[in-house]
């Protein structure tokens, strides 16, 4: 029996690690990275050293508008050391900037804004430079854009008239805030029965 045993703890010696861990994907923003969670424990379970990984990132961060989100992708080899890919922004980020929003579709009719067709081709100009797009079509990347603005609240449209577009802006602004309050009253009388 202590012959088995013997032999199982010397294949044990011979057989390398295998890691099975799956690839961390997290959200940063450019030239924002620092050692705080939830960035700082999800690379430690990791055994990634936090502080070269945030100076590595802000390093190749630094040409790029702070703050802006950076989607990436972390590979950790066996021996401590990474692989980091980073993606352009979200298309949910563009769409909303291009439609000049903060915040998305508040209801289920809520439009948010509008874009044209000229601003969803840019934009998929930009993301057709991920690695996950990098095989799709101009035209593929597009109607999937245009689903995501979709669900942002965000129609897209042929032209765009400068003076209607800013008269909906304001009465969407006069609707956010309707919303809003109604919210704000609604979780009053929420604390009032707790209460």
């Amino acid at each position: 029996m202590s012959k088995i045993v013997a032999k199982g703890k010397m294949m044990k010696k011979v057989v390398q690690k295998v890691d099975h861990s799956s690839r961390l994907r997290v959200i940063i923003p450019a030239g924002l990275a620092n050692a705080k969670p939830p960035l700082g424990s999800q690379l430690g379970q990791r055994n990634i050293n936090v502080a070269n990984f945030c100076k590595d990132f802000n390093n190749r961060t630094a040409d790029i508008k702070e703050g802006i989100p950076m989607p990436c992708r972390v590979k950790v080899k066996g021996d401590g050391t990474y692989d980091l890919v980073i993606h352009q922004p979200p298309a949910t980020y563009f769409l909303k900037h291009a439609a000049g929003l903060h915040k998305g579709q508040m209801t289920k009719d809520d439009k948010g804004g509008m874009i044209t067709f000229k601003h969803l081709y840019e934009i998929a100009c930009i993301k057709a430079q991920d690695p996950p797009l990098e095989l799709h079509s101009l035209e593929q990347i597009c109607k999937m854009l245009v689903g995501v603005a979709r669900t942002c609240g965000i129609k897209v449209v042929q032209t765009l008239d400068p003076e209607e577009y800013a008269e909906f802006r304001k009465e969407r602004e006069q609707y956010v805030e309707q919303i809003l309050e109604e919210m704000r009253l609604t979780k009053e009388a929420k604390m009032l029965r707790t209460a």
